[in-house]
């Protein structure tokens, strides 16, 4: 009993901090061994850090990771499609708990975990020697193994699937860490180096995810194998066809829907109403590409408004410490897409009918 009152504190707490992403929450804490609650909380931060890079990365997008896609688990009815885009987000949530666990063991708020000093004192290449705090990237992607992985409880295609990709978003962590060297000599000479192992900006692996799931990997399998679901005939070892040369790349099994329409059977809310980019500076030309991509490709105008937005502005420093501003107001353009007058008229008669 002590146990399951510890469980319910464990999920008020993460459901105070991550109301907007109840979901993984109720996911990771209720499959998570109850000797682990120490870490729910940081589960839980990461699996939001993943909701919210994902949203970042498809913001112009046609799918741009909407809350109904944030579906981890896959043994019930709400399993959704083999898709790139489910490929994405095991990959990123696997990724942010891993990077948030180990993030918060450098940092000491576990008590049995801290930095990574296995290889303090060896020479790791000419000129450095590692030592200082490494990132214990062992401790973060065991925990983070733990929990994200045992949300599978198929051994179907579509399971396999999941856990390959949850996999190759820990390896994304390992990938994009850097090293850190620290000067030593004589007058700053640097005639040695110490050397430790950091992990990057959590945008960095946003990015080197977004990457491979721009190039991920199409697994051909027959129709009824696909579907089996946890039927005898799903279970077959992953290796039969995942190559192991593909380990560190996002995998799917079913080409994506037509994204542009709306499908409430498939929870897709369609392009229709979506802001996109246009003329903006300081932007990408991807994300300049926007207003092609989400409106006009998908058969619909871009419509353009002008709304009044308010920001700081005069700010002037007042002794002593403040910083004091203005609000401004200014008109700004904002575009849309919108279905054309005669495409609303005739899709309304169509209705009628």
């Amino acid at each position: 009993m002590g146990d399951l009152i510890m469980l319910w504190v464990a999920v008020g707490i993460c459901w105070t901090t991550l109301s907007a992403s109840a979901w993984s929450v109720n996911n990771f804490l209720i499959t998570g061994p109850k000797a682990y609650l120490t870490y729910t909380t940081s589960v839980a931060l990461g699996a939001q850090s993943g909701v919210e890079e994902c949203k970042f990365q498809f913001a112009w997008e046609r799918w741009n990771c909407p809350e109904n896609a944030l579906q981890l688990s896959t043994h019930n009815r709400l399993r959704s499609e083999a898709t790139r885009e489910t490929s994405f987000i095991h990959a990123i949530s696997s990724a942010g708990v891993m990077y948030t666990i180990t993030k918060n063991c450098s940092m000491g708020d576990f008590e049995n975990c801290g930095c990574d000093e296995s290889k303090n004192g060896k020479t790791g290449g000419h000129g450095w020697i590692w030592g200082g705090c490494s990132d214990n990237v062992e401790f973060g992607e065991r925990i983070s193994k733990l929990f994200v992985d045992s949300l599978e409880k198929g051994k179907d295609a579509r399971a396999l699937m999941n856990l390959h990709n949850n996999r190759a978003g820990r390896l994304a962590v390992r990938a994009t860490m850097k090293r850190t060297c620290k000067c030593h000599g004589i007058s700053g000479s640097c005639s040695i180096q110490t050397c430790w192992l950091q992990l990057a900006d959590f945008r960095e692996m946003g990015d080197y995810l977004k990457a491979k799931y721009d190039r991920a990997l199409k697994i051909e399998m027959d129709k009824p194998r696909l579907r089996a679901g946890n039927s005898a005939e799903g279970r077959w070892a992953p290796t039969a066809a995942f190559l192991p040369s593909a380990e560190a790349e996002l995998i799917f099994l079913e080409e994506s829907p037509d994204y542009c329409i709306r499908n409430s059977s498939l929870g897709i809310y369609g392009t229709e109403g979506r802001e996109c980019l246009q003329n903006s500076h300081n932007t990408s030309r991807w994300e300049q590409r926007s207003c092609g991509r989400l409106c006009t490709e998908c058969g619909l105008q871009v419509e353009e408004r002008r709304t009044e937005a308010i920001s700081s502005c005069n700010c002037k420093f007042q002794w002593c410490c403040t910083v004091k501003c203005d609000q401004c107001r200014h008109v700004v353009n904002k575009y849309y897409c919108m279905r054309s007058p005669d495409s609303a008229r005739s899709q309304d008669k169509g209705s009628a009918r």
